[in-house]
């Protein structure tokens, strides 16, 4: 490579694979595991940040087992298959501040109906679809951050260059210095899910985004307890829109019984939000608190803390999926479908039909050129038509509110359903999420309670639930474009938001005197990072970008 023959660095050493997927989630371990059923003699690697597979995964999870019943046909006879649980019965509430309205369920458009799913963690089963996927001879990397993208003389993409190893805070080589390694592939796979950092570059330099709708995000916050055995509901499911949010603020919540007297609680918020001071953290803990919410955790435990970006952009916002070299699959394309809080069939559908045409293009001879038929099929398949029917719930949401929205785009849903189109069209998202926030002389500031240390918590103590890890002597991999624009531009306008809409207390304004408020100092706690990705969304001035740390960093999930 021409940029190590510049520097003093020893080069890079290189393995040559016939696929490289960057990211073991659903998507990317579906895209191996198919690749070998169709294609047994192709190579096969999947490079994973997190210290095991599993490690980053974080979701809801009620899953539509579509995509694993396609892949992996017999995983229902699997004495060691990860989902038991099935739905037994589904309640949405509109909540008050006081109470709530159970919505009856004859009103929700057929495709909400989550009777035939399974309550679980999606960690779980990303751990078994990598054994799964081992079985068959791919080989799997975790604790190998994909930091770089590889290009050849045309500017193809030929694979990813892992970051190095113990590089100091300074940038100075440690006593334990690594250099990263080349996974050099005819066809590279990008499944880092939601803004992951290479796909993020792949899209600009592709322009893959540049005649779709502005991608759409939402940050996802999650708990994992252990209730009282008699308060346990094994398969019920339970989603609810409103307070604490208001009308102009979308979002909700989920909460979901599963096996051993467990139940996984979240809460979503959209981040197209207007006012500043919101904290997505404390409208959670805020939510929990709610008298319909907190007796189911009434003498129960908290195990586990996470978060993370989900795209909701949907179906208008799906860039163009496939570039010179590679794809897009999962939640790196936008799969979710917000209506449903649904993403991990898609991430599974999505690998596996990319995984179809790379196994068509290997058989042909082809490499480092662009998989035409993946981007010109996904639209026609069960993944497109998925997206298409709730395509104009989102725009509806946001530009009516939540109680105006909701009802519009439940109809919009039935009309899609009943009769496959919609009088609407396609409707535009408008503004990206970095754009939307008011200043703060114009908004009222949002003041929240204190946690109780018993349903509410702070960021510190939730963050240490994540078992979140960084080595701190090295580099900080939030980075500024402009270190002062926190300070000069952020706070005064703004109150600088980042310090409230990250979920685990990475940004701090730190003052010379707390009372006289001097001498404004921005502090980025990097240890923290829960890698959820929203400040690379969200901040308006989109000065901070989010990069791949030491692999092996991050949260370590155990089964969320």
């Amino acid at each position: 490579m021409a940029d190590n023959a510049a520097s003093d660095l020893p080069e890079r050493e290189g393995m040559d694979y016939d696929v490289v997927v960057v990211g073991a989630g659903p998507a990317g371990l579906a895209a191996a595991i198919r690749l070998k059923q169709v294609a047994p003699d192709a190579t096969v690697v999947v490079v994973e940040k997190g210290s095991e597979v599993g490690a980053h995964i974080l979701s809801g999870a009620v899953i539509d087992p579509i995509g694993l019943d396609r892949l992996l046909p017999g995983w229902r006879d699997d004495p060691e298959r990860p989902l038991t649980t099935q739905v037994s019965e589904d309640r949405f509430y509109m909540l008050g501040p006081s109470g709530g309205i159970r919505l009856p369920n004859i009103l929700m458009p057929r495709l909400m109906n989550n009777h035939g799913n399974f309550i679980g963690s999606l960690a779980n089963v990303t751990r078994y679809l990598g054994q799964r996927a081992e079985a068959l001879g791919v080989e799997i990397y975790p604790g190998f951050a994909a930091a770089e993208l590889l290009y050849d003389d045309n500017g193809a993409v030929r694979g990813i260059a892992t970051g190095d190893m113990g590089v100091g805070k300074n940038g100075e080589h440690k006593s334990g210095f690594t250099r990263g390694m080349e996974l050099r592939g005819k066809y590279t796979l990008l499944a880092e899910g939601a803004r992951g950092s290479l796909s993020k570059q792949i899209i600009a330099k592709f322009e893959l985004a540049g005649d779709r709708e502005p991608q759409k995000y939402g940050i996802g916050l999650k708990e994992l307890w252990q209730i009282d055995p008699a308060k346990h509901k094994p398969g019920l499911v339970q989603h609810s829109f409103g307070w604490p949010l208001d009308n102009g603020t979308g979002g909700g919540s989920f909460l979901y019984h599963f096996e051993d007297g467990l139940v996984t609680v979240g809460f979503v918020v959209h981040l197209n939000y207007s006012n500043p001071t919101l904290s997505p953290f404390d409208e959670f803990q805020r939510f929990k608190t709610h008298p319909m919410v907190a007796p189911t955790f009434e003498g129960g435990k908290r195990i586990s803390y996470g978060a993370r970006a989900i795209t909701e952009g949907g179906y208008q916002s799906v860039p163009k999926l496939c570039f010179p070299g590679g794809a897009l699959v999962g939640c790196a394309a936008g799969f979710v479908n917000v209506p449903r809080i649904k993403g991990s069939h898609n991430a599974i559908l999505s690998g596996m039909l990319a995984a179809e045409h790379v196994a068509q293009a290997l058989a042909a001879g082809r490499q480092y050129d662009e998989l035409l038929g993946y981007e010109e099929a996904w639209r026609s398949s069960d993944i497109g038509r998925d997206l298409y029917k709730v395509r104009n719930a989102k725009p509806l949401w946001s530009k009516f509110g939540t109680w105006i929205g909701i009802g519009l785009g439940g109809i919009d849903m039935w009309l899609n359903e009943l009769f496959g189109f919609s009088p609407l069209g396609t409707l535009k998202h408008g503004k990206a999420d970095w754009a939307t926030l008011k200043p703060i002389s114009q908004v009222k500031p949002i003041v929240y309670p204190k946690p109780d240390g018993r349903i509410s918590f702070d960021k510190l103590s939730s963050v240490f639930l994540s078992s979140t890890n960084h080595e701190e002597d090295q580099p900080v991999h939030l980075k500024l474009a402009d270190p002062s624009i926190p300070v000069r531009v952020n706070l005064p306008e703004y109150g600088e938001p980042a310090r409230l809409y990250c979920p685990a207390g990475v940004y701090e304004i730190v003052y010379a005197d707390d009372v006289k408020k001097t001498d404004p100092r921005f502090v980025i706690n990097a240890q923290n990072c829960v890698h959820c990705k929203t400040c690379d969304i969200k901040d308006p001035a989109q000065n901070i970008t989010w990069v791949t740390p030491e692999g092996g960093g991050g949260p370590n999930y155990p089964n969320m």
